[in-house]
């Protein structure tokens, strides 16, 4: 790989055990998995085979569990919007946090539109929200719950557990987005007491374009996408075979590694910390020390533009975020940093170095090789220093 790449929150290379165990289903075995003439047979048994693998490692009850999409955003989309259709004869009020992916913000912010009652929690100053606040937003009408499990800008890995048992008491379904926590952190439905789990495989070294959403048995939904009668009349569309087979064999790779990886990019992200701390410009870290990812780090250079330490850093061949998400031609913060209560002009200088599977302690040294006077020059010329 040319030059240092701590983007992997964002996205990771394939895994190239996963492309070769994808490979035939391109060529050979590349039939419709629901014909039922021989190619077709040839390949459905390997998508049978491939679910069954998915909804274990998960720690699901049954392949039925599982349904196939096309990624994350589609497996938040068909989990909140499935869910509240199909229960809107029993509320129309649904919660969620006010630092979830846009895949869950914006959908919920949908259903606003089409009627529903939508809650956004507020998080404490490190992301997390607490159980206390969730069921004082209940009432008798919440037919959902939705937070993510880990915070794809910052690493704060929420309390699931004790969040879903809050909203089983009360008889309301759980929804998590695990799309950044699988492979840095356990991820086990049954352990973490949720009705619907999200996930997708480009963030666990799979392929891009395929996802999954658990569904526990006896939960309803409404279909977001209509057709054809695939993953039970849940999901339409013909199954991306390749895809799927990649998906199943990533998760295998990510779960069989994942506690020894998890304590190497604890260790690296521990000695980046460390370093950016250290520098003499003032720092804010918004990742907490405690309940995180052990691959994230999200620091904010006040008075700096993270874009522009990001530039900075690409030139000298570090690729990261800015972990700020602005929108497109506003300069406004991320709203994961403005939820935590991080003044805006903190927020603006936000940088996220997320790490994975390639990189190395000499990467790290490279990036505090670079960074100081990178920062440094920044804030020479920075109109908030005149």
């Amino acid at each position: 790989m040319e030059g240092i790449y701590l983007d992997y929150n964002s996205t990771t290379p394939t895994d190239p055990e996963v492309f070769e165990a994808m490979a035939p289903f391109f060529t050979d075995n590349f039939a419709n998995p629901l014909n039922l003439h021989r190619f077709g047979r040839r390949a459905r048994g390997p998508v049978d085979e491939a679910r069954e693998r998915v909804a274990a490692l998960l720690g699901a009850d049954s392949a039925e569990e599982i349904v196939f999409t096309a990624g994350g955003s589609e497996a938040d989309n068909l989990a909140l919007k499935g869910v509240a259709y199909a229960r809107r004869g029993h509320g129309r009020h649904v919660i969620t946090s006010a630092v979830e992916h846009p895949a869950v913000l914006v959908t919920c912010e949908w259903l606003a539109d089409e009627g529903y009652d939508v809650t956004f929690l507020p998080p404490d100053d490190k992301g997390l929200i607490h159980a206390d606040v969730l069921a004082a937003a209940l009432r008798e009408d919440t037919v959902l719950v939705s937070i993510m499990h880990a915070n794809n800008e910052v690493g704060t890995v929420e309390p699931v557990a004790e969040l879903a048992a809050v909203a089983r008491e009360r008889g309301v379904l759980f929804h998590t987005d695990a799309v950044q926590s699988l492979g840095k952190i356990p991820v086990n439905v049954k352990d973490l007491g949720v009705d619907l789990l999200s996930i997708s495989a480009h963030k666990f070294y799979g392929p891009k374009g395929v996802g999954a959403l658990y569904v526990r048995s006896g939960v309803e939904l409404v279909p977001v996408i209509h057709g054809g009668h695939q993953e039970d009349g849940r999901r339409a569309g013909t199954h991306d075979t390749p895809g799927i087979i990649g998906l199943a064999r990533a998760l295998e790779l990510t779960v069989a590694s994942c506690a020894e990886e998890a304590e190497r990019l604890g260790r690296l992200r521990d000695k980046l910390k460390d370093g950016v701390v250290a520098l003499p410009s003032p720092v804010v870290v918004m990742t907490p020390g405690e309940n995180a990812i052990p691959n994230t780090l999200n620091v904010c250079f006040p008075g700096i533009d993270g874009e522009a330490v990001m530039m900075a850093l690409d030139l000298e061949g570090i690729s990261v975020a800015t972990g700020s998400a602005c929108a497109t031609g506003t300069g406004e913060p991320s709203h994961v940093h403005t939820a935590m209560g991080c003044p805006p002009e903190v927020a603006r200088g936000s940088v996220r170095f997320s790490l994975g599977k390639y990189t190395t302690e000499e990467d790290i040294g490279r990036v505090l090789e670079v960074l100081p006077p990178v920062v440094e020059r920044l804030r020479a010329v920075s109109p908030t220093q005149g």
